[in-house]
């Protein structure tokens, strides 16, 4: 079996070495705890990016979409009534191309682009959480 720490999990099941063994070895025990934290904060970011990733993904698509089935209700009514035409006109002119909230500009296309990046990330924190994982 050739693999990074090819022998590392069988020495686990052998007797202790004889010679220089410590009753506390603080090196593994080091070791251990820092990958766990990197384990640990691996699969936080990955829990939230998994969570978010779709939410924000289906916003942005909606949101870029939103204007286009309005339109198309705008041209079926077209012929229909006035009225009705002027209403739907006038909510097509509401819906808004970018939001500015503080100093960061939001568009569907950016929502978009987040959301997949957000997908990306996770699969990067679940890879990198399964070799921390595999270290501790």
């Amino acid at each position: 079996m050739d693999s990074f720490n090819s022998g590392r999990a069988t020495d686990r099941f052998l007797p202790p070495r004889a010679g220089g063994s410590q009753r506390f070895p603080i090196a593994r025990i080091a070791r251990v705890a820092i990958c766990a934290v990197f384990y640990g904060l691996f699969y936080f970011v990955q829990q939230v990016t998994e969570l978010l990733a779709p939410l924000v993904l289906i916003l942005g698509v909606g949101w870029g979409a939103l204007p286009h089935i309005v339109g198309a209700i705008g041209t079926s009514a077209a012929s229909a009534d006035p009225q009705t035409r002027d209403i739907v006109t006038h909510v097509a002119g509401t819906i808004p191309h970018q939001i500015v909230i503080g100093s960061h500009v939001v568009t569907a296309d950016s929502l978009v682009v987040d959301g997949l990046l957000m997908m990306a990330a996770a699969a990067v924190c679940a890879a990198l959480a399964a070799v921390a994982a595999r270290e501790m």
